[in-house]
């Protein structure tokens, strides 16, 4: 069987299906609040432009959980108005993760593979720990990577800056504004 093209691209969403229920949420909210209208706009674009949208998602140690239960349990929390403009379509994949990294110990570099996507779009959060760990692992995989800088949150903002220049210029990421972005479908 030949390998499939790897030209397309996949929007990637990390962690936003949350209950803010953990260490250092009250400093996580308010940039997950800031960032869930680009977050909406990504999906909606990558929807319409019939590119995969992937949600990975940590399972917050509950290993009997699935994705559903994942989004039952955090629409039914105190912060459910920042999951449910976010809320996984019919068509949407999901990928629960147990560590920082979306491609540690996951099938993601598989799936993507099969879809033929070549280029990731990292959003979510949090930009100095699961998105910096997925963009260095996406790079050592040979992903072409973008990250929009205003759909990643952050708990501490100076990392995150340090962390989106690592990404930019020791990972070949693109760090672009969320309108900037463009998505391809695998051809």
């Amino acid at each position: 069987m030949p390998a499939p093209s790897s030209d397309g691209s996949a929007l990637v969403v990390i962690d936003m299906i949350n209950t803010y229920d953990h260490a250092d949420a009250e400093l996580l909210l308010p940039a997950s609040r800031a960032v869930v209208p680009a977050i909406v706009d990504l999906l909606e674009r990558a929807r319409a432009a019939g590119v995969p949208v992937i949600y990975v998602n940590d399972n917050f140690g509950e290993w009997r959980s699935h994705h559903g239960e994942l989004v039952d349990t955090a629409l039914a929390g105190p912060h459910a108005d920042l999951v449910e403009p976010l809320r996984p379509d019919d068509d949407s994949l999901f990928v629960v993760k147990a560590r920082h990294s979306i491609f540690y110990e996951t099938p993601l570099a598989y799936l993507l593979w099969e879809l033929g996507v070549g280029h990731i779009v990292l959003c979510g959060q949090v930009t100095e720990q699961c998105v910096l760990y997925s963009a260095l692992d996406a790079h050592i995989r040979h992903l072409r990577t973008t990250v929009p800088h205003d759909a990643v949150a952050a708990i501490h903002p100076e990392l995150a800056q340090a962390a989106l220049e690592m990404m930019r210029r020791n990972m070949g990421a693109r760090i672009v504004a969320a309108p900037d972005v463009t998505f391809e479908a695998a051809g």
